[in-house]
This record gives structure tokens, sequence and C-alpha cells, in this order.
């Protein structure tokens, strides 16, 4: 499931840079995976 969202938020965040879709929204969701994906190592 986090590996499903962490790839949907990749895709999106590249789309973002392309085509500049959804401007801070999707690197402040990149953001937020990211520091999920880490927590969930780490513990």
């Amino acid at each position: 499931m986090l590996w499903t969202i962490i790839i949907i938020l990749l895709v999106l965040w590249i789309l973002g840079f392309s085509l500049n879709f959804g401007g801070n929204l999707i690197h402040t969701l990149l953001v937020v995976a990211l520091i999920v994906f880490i927590v969930k190592l780490l513990s």
C-alpha cells in the first residue's frame, strides 16, 4: 500500500515538472510521503 502511494506521488511529481500541474501541492505531498517512508524504514 505504501509503495503504491509513493509511486503515484512520484509520477504526479514528474508530471508536475513537465506540465506545471498542481503547483506546490504535489511537492508537499511528495515530502510527506518521503517522511512517512523514512519513519516506516526506521521502525
